[in-house]
């Protein structure tokens, strides 16, 4: 009977988890998907006009934004933190491993606002004085993500680099492979799916993230032309408007939630289909 009770218990919870993803989904869609009706969605998407007072709700600006500055973040973030998987997966003394991947691991627990502090005092004024621009950037907000992607990448990454078999690095020693040739050529192929999951999950994490961006990316309303070039996401258009939001206003900024949501959700699916190719 105790163990049904558990059971049950434990059923109710994960149901509860659920249901509060479905009812955030359902709220965000119902209160979005009028707007988008009522403008259309290829005028939604794809005008670069966004002047929500005026009858403007051109979201396309907002939506390039996201994707430099992810994938500047994807480029940085994913370059380091695969490399340092490969120094703490194979080159790293045991004990330093101990010490670094909880310390790594570490930074995922620091708030988003105060990287974006951090960006603000010795970033942006190193950018600017090193490559002219304001500062405020894409380039500034990429480099903040791809730090606060690191994490992910390396904890991921370096989960899947040690469940492959000690048989395939031993096999690939034993034939004359270098440790590098061996890390790069067999161990890394074999856990492909799991690294790429990881930059996935860290792709969502980056497109998600607001306050930082807001503190950093300069918050212009313009589709970005260069990396030294101001920039709005998704997320700091919700976060900068919704406080003063009323009316189709408001609703086109639970429609661009919408957007961010399908986004996210799709890279989600794919990186569990692609940790359970690799299961």
């Amino acid at each position: 009977m105790k163990e049904k009770l558990i059971e049950k218990g434990l059923l109710i919870v994960a149901l509860s988890a659920l249901g509060s993803l479905l009812l955030i989904a359902l709220f965000i869609f119902i209160e979005g998907m009028p707007l988008i009706v009522k403008v259309g969605l290829k005028d939604f998407i794809a005008s670069t006009h966004w002047a929500p007072t005026r009858g403007s709700f051109g979201i396309l600006p907002m939506i390039l934004g996201s994707l430099a500055v992810t994938l500047l973040a994807l480029i940085f973030g994913g370059g380091l933190g695969l490399a340092g998987t490969m120094f703490l997966a194979e080159f790293a003394p045991r004990w330093s491993v101990r010490i670094l991947k909880p310390l790594i691991e570490l930074l995922a627990g620091i708030p988003s606002v105060v990287y974006g502090f951090m960006g603000v005092v010795v970033l942006v004024p190193w950018i600017r004085q090193t490559f002219g621009g304001p500062g405020f950037s894409v380039l500034a907000a990429g480099i903040i993500l791809g730090i606060m992607i690191l994490p992910t990448v390396i904890a991921i990454s370096l989960d899947a680099l040690n469940a492959v078999p000690l048989s395939y690095k031993e096999g690939s020693l034993a034939l004359g492979a270098t440790r590098w040739q061996t890390l790069y050529r067999v161990q890394f192929r074999a856990a492909r799916s799991g690294i790429i999951a990881s930059l996935i999950l860290a792709m969502g994490r980056a497109v998600g993230e607001t306050m930082a961006v807001i503190m950093v990316a300069g918050n212009a309303l313009l589709i970005p032309t260069s990396p030294l070039a101001p920039v709005r996401t998704l997320t700091s258009n919700i976060a900068l408007e919704m406080g003063y939001a009323a009316g189709d206003h408001q609703r086109a900024l639970f429609a661009t939630g919408v957007v961010l949501f399908v986004i996210i959700a799709v890279l989600n699916t794919i990186a569990l289909l692609t940790m359970r190719e690799r299961k």
